[in-house]
């Protein structure tokens, strides 16, 4: 773990790499301790590595005071402003998200991931947990539930926390306006599309350029690759720069009104 831990502020970010510590389910079960993961980073050389690894166990266990504190977290938005936010009833939308098809490559890579083995890269929880919230404008809620209901580390302070962070309606949220673009952040997080063709394989002969954005690939492309947008892989179900405008407007009708 030590050793590991050198690099884990850049390791943790490269999900289809296995820089990220995959301590959680051992953590939530309680088959290690963060005491004893705490003690293990001791022997560590100091560095960004070890401070960023460090950061993430602290806010493991700040969870769990914000629950012990706040026992309606789960069910109810920390920040008063956000309890009557006008979430969109989309069933349609939501069952999409669950099951990998939203059309959105990274989306639906991490989301798959998740159904198959019960645990998703903390990058592409992000991802995927912003995509629900801001872009389909769906309760952080159902995918609380979700989560809850598929992850084996699904443990109810960190999973009601993180969602609500992502939200911008918990405890030193990231604020509602931070909107992930899902596409940039695979072609960062995913540059060689590794992790998406391992869950999306009815993307996997498409080239790197486009395998975050396979609608903007050229026809030949696709038919080369055996893709037909809308039959083989899904159409986006919205198109991110409305999405995004969609979730701001929303933001900005919300706060006037609670103001």
């Amino acid at each position: 773990m030590a050793e590991a831990a050198q690099h884990y502020d850049v390791g943790r970010n490269e999900v289809a790499k296995p820089g990220s510590s995959s301590l959680s389910p051992h953590l939530h079960w309680g088959e290690i301790s963060p005491w004893q993961v705490w003690a293990a980073l001791e022997k560590a050389k100091a560095g960004a590595g070890v401070t960023a690894f460090r950061r993430e166990l602290v806010w493991r266990e700040f969870t769990s005071h914000v629950l012990w504190h706040h026992p309606t977290l789960p069910d109810e938005a920390l920040r008063p402003e956000f309890r009557d936010f006008p979430w969109r009833r989309d069933q349609a939308g939501l069952r999409a998200w669950q099951k990998g098809a939203t059309g959105v490559p990274i989306v639906d890579a991490g989301m798959r991931q998740l159904w198959s083995i019960g645990w998703m890269h903390n990058r592409v929880r992000m991802i995927t947990a912003s995509f629900l919230i801001k872009h389909l404008l769906i309760s952080w809620e159902e995918g609380e539930a979700w989560f809850w209901d598929t992850l084996v580390d699904g443990d109810l302070a960190n999973n009601s926390a993180n969602w609500q962070w992502v939200a911008g309606c918990g405890a030193d949220p990231a604020p509602f306006f931070r909107i992930f673009n899902p596409v940039l952040q695979g072609k960062k997080f995913d540059p060689d599309g590794d992790y998406v063709r391992r869950w999306v394989p009815e993307l996997a002969r498409l080239g790197t350029k486009f395998i975050h954005d396979p609608w903007a690939a050229p026809p030949e492309a696709l038919k080369a690759a055996g893709i037909t947008i809308g039959k083989t892989y899904p159409a986006p179900l919205i198109d991110l720069d409305e999405g995004r405008a969609r979730a701001l407007s929303v933001l900005r009708k919300s706060v006037r009104k609670a103001a």
